[in-house]
């Protein structure tokens, strides 16, 4: 008993509430910048390796984030500047973000370029095939579950002092992130333009994860409201697509009707 009034005593009251509400949303908000990589990433693999590849990248996502969430002190202590350079002061959180940013710069550019010219192998090593293996697969999913566990971690740290919290929104977070895993994917493959959209994103998102590690924040709000603008968009254009197709079906079988 004197656990639970020890930790959750937050739950009598309403600002204890508001306080998880909104931590919980913020970190949903936060696991779709990881579900979009996971979900084009695991796209590459054999049909019958995908959802395994997606479970098994999600749950080490859960992993990692709540044995960092046990690691808080040494979490809190990643933001100490460890050097100075550019007139900023260089944290391993830090280090960590433009590290994670690159490599998502890198890996987005490379996709795009496969895209939009698919039969050109010259950066492939070995003239191997583009589809990744689930052990390369499952390792990429690991670096960005890093990257993306780390800016979780303390932007919860941020927004509330309650551990529970904390651990109730990142098992919701993830939770969420594994029932929406498969549709997300399955949408992302059934529309092919929406891969370049969503690799856009990612581009963005390495992009800003570069800026925050520099020192120059960048609001998430302005993100995700281009994002959000990007894909309403997009929403619109695949609408016009779609009846477009259906007047063309519908004029076909009007002249073959015609014809009989």
């Amino acid at each position: 008993m004197d656990f639970f009034v020890t930790h959750f005593a937050f739950l009598a009251t309403p600002e204890g509430w508001a306080a998880m509400v909104a931590l919980v949303a913020m970190e949903v908000v936060l696991g779709i910048d990881n579900l979009i990589f996971i979900s084009i990433l695991t796209n590459k693999l054999p049909v019958q390796q995908r959802a395994k590849a997606r479970r098994l990248g999600i749950s080490a996502a859960l992993v990692m984030r709540l044995l960092l969430l046990a690691a808080l002190a040494w979490i809190v202590g990643l933001t100490t500047p460890v050097f100075t350079a550019f007139g900023h002061g260089f944290s391993w959180r830090d280090l960590i973000l433009i590290a994670g940013g690159l490599f998502l710069v890198w890996k987005a550019t490379k996709e795009i370029h496969h895209t939009v010219d698919p039969v050109d192998h010259k950066d492939d090593i070995v003239g191997q095939t583009i589809n990744v293996s689930m052990g390369a697969a499952i390792f990429q999913i690991l670096l960005l579950d890093l990257v993306f566990s780390v800016d979780s971690i303390i932007t919860a740290v941020g927004m509330t002092e309650h551990l529970a919290i904390m651990y109730i929104a990142v098992i919701v977070a993830i939770t969420v992130m594994l029932l929406a895993s498969g549709p997300v994917a399955a949408f992302i493959e059934k529309n092919p333009t929406i891969v370049m959209l969503a690799l856009g994103f990612l581009l963005m998102i390495g992009m800003t994860l570069i800026a925050d590690g520099m020192g120059f924040h960048v609001p998430k709000g302005y993100i995700y409201a281009a994002m959000g603008f990007s894909a309403l968009v997009e929403g619109l254009n695949m609408l016009a697509r779609r009846r477009k197709a259906e007047a063309a079906s519908s004029a076909f079988d009007t002249r073959k009707t015609g014809e009989l």
